[in-house]
């Protein structure tokens, strides 16, 4: 993705030759047709060659148009149904001298990628007439090895976008236009398109700084600016320490350019989240793997000043290469830790994405019914509330989603049958990593003076 292969010239691709029987090249008109050469007076002329049907039907089909429904060889070496977006000329000539952005319909949007034409089964083409009609995404069934291989556990947390909005979001982002960053020891394929400023819309491949964030167009900068750049972690201070792991919270104001180039990353790969260029406003909580080396960061999340809605996460992301190692799970323990310091309940940022909305209900169901087992469903969902930081409605819509709670005399009871808690435990999986609360040593932001 991103590199352009240019197609060698031949007759088979549409090229501007004919070759003859002795193998010489005959010149070709404008419509495909071989040119008659100055023959002797009263010889007659050559009969015109006319095109096979297959290459009829490939002029006129092609280049595919946008909006264009056709099955595509993807990586897992079956087709599947994708819509074109984009295409643009490679500067080869002939009927492969384009290549497609295409959406596989099954899926996200994040695994939207450039192809060639051999990557295109164009008997099964179909052409949208109503270019307006949107995809609805169609959930795939896959099996769960599958699954986590496509699906990654984050949260989506600025997503308030009505459908006039959601349109003009997806048609100025629908392309990527960085395929790979590389930070730190990583190389990572990009999902989404991040609006970075102008002076790098020509370029594909962006190279982090993994201490600082600033980002370069060549690897050769990146080295350069690693010879200078004396940080070995993010700006900020490290608020919790547990052998490898750390916490480090970040003030936007006073770390404006880290802010800023933090959000741009994280746009790489949330689709619908708001780049806040005003950072001022925000705490950034990086979570990072420490080594001899310095601090790597893991993911992070951030968390308004001051939430007039008990906010306690605007926004949560775990790098791709860090995926799947229950980091997504301590991000959302960490934030209700803080809020526990603070004395007051916490609620991530609405509305939630799907694949928010599948990582809190997890995290909410392990919690609560790790307690309901204790006290045998003999507490109130205030009393719940105030065990563990989470809101009282976040912890009503919880336990009705487990037909756990039911409406009796005007007020909610609890119902936990110990194999209904068990099965419901069993179901949700895992609770990752622990954080250990000794080792937070942080002041809320409204105390620091």
């Amino acid at each position: 993705m991103g590199s352009i292969d240019v197609q060698s010239t031949n007759p088979e691709n549409g090229s501007d030759a004919a070759v003859s029987g002795d193998g010489r090249q005959k010149p070709v008109s404008a419509d495909g047709m071989n040119q008659t050469s100055n023959e002797p007076e009263g010889t007659a002329p050559e009969k015109p060659k006319e095109l096979g049907p297959t290459k009829k039907r490939l002029s006129s089909m092609l280049p595919l148009d946008v909006g264009t429904r056709v099955m595509c060889r993807w990586r897992d070496g079956k087709y599947h149904p994708v819509k074109v977006i984009e295409r643009r000329k490679l500067q080869a000539t002939g009927f492969s001298d384009y290549e497609y952005y295409v959406h596989y319909t099954e899926f996200n949007r994040r695994l939207d990628e450039w192809v060639k034409l051999d990557q295109l089964d164009l008997d099964s083409v179909e052409t949208v007439v109503d270019e307006k009609v949107e995809d609805k995404v169609t959930g795939l069934k896959m099996t769960r090895h599958q699954k986590r291989k496509i699906d990654e556990t984050h949260v989506e947390g600025h997503e308030e976008l009505d459908a006039a909005s959601l349109r003009e979001h997806e048609e100025f982002t629908k392309v990527k236009n960085i395929a790979t960053i590389e930070l730190g020891r990583y190389e990572i394929e990009t999902w989404y398109f991040s609006p970075f400023p102008p002076e790098y819309n020509d370029t594909t491949k962006l190279y982090f700084c993994e201490f600082c964030l600033n980002f370069m167009k060549r690897k050769e900068q990146l080295q350069r600016h690693m010879r200078k750049c004396d940080l070995k972690h993010p700006p900020g201070d490290e608020i919790y320490r547990c052998g490898t792991l750390s916490m480090f919270e970040v003030d936007g104001k006073k770390n404006k350019v880290y802010g800023q180039n933090l959000c741009y990353l994280a746009k790489l790969f949330l689709d619908h989240k708001t780049l806040y260029y005003d950072v001022d406003l925000f705490l950034f909580y990086v979570l990072c793997e420490c080594d001899d080396r310095g601090c790597h960061m893991v993911g992070y999340f951030s968390k308004e000043k001051h939430s007039e809605e008990s906010y306690n996460l605007a926004c949560i992301l775990t790098l791709p290469p860090y995926q799947r190692k229950g980091y997504g799970k301590f991000l959302i323990a960490f934030s209700y830790e803080l809020s526990k310091k603070e004395g007051k309940v916490g609620t991530p940022e609405r509305p939630l994405s799907d694949l928010g909305l599948v990582s809190y209900r997890g995290y909410w169901t392990r919690v609560l019914l790790d307690i309901l087992k204790k006290h045998k469903a003999n507490i109130s969902i205030k009393e719940l509330s105030d065990m563990t930081a989470i809101k009282a409605e976040d912890i009503l819509n919880t336990l009705q989603s487990l037909e756990l709670i039911q409406y009796r005399k005007g007020q909610h009871v609890i119902c936990a049958d110990p194999k209904v808690l068990d099965r419901h435990l069993k179901a949700a999986g895992r609770g990752g990593l622990e954080v250990d609360v000794s080792k937070l040593i942080w002041t809320p932001y409204r105390e620091q003076g």
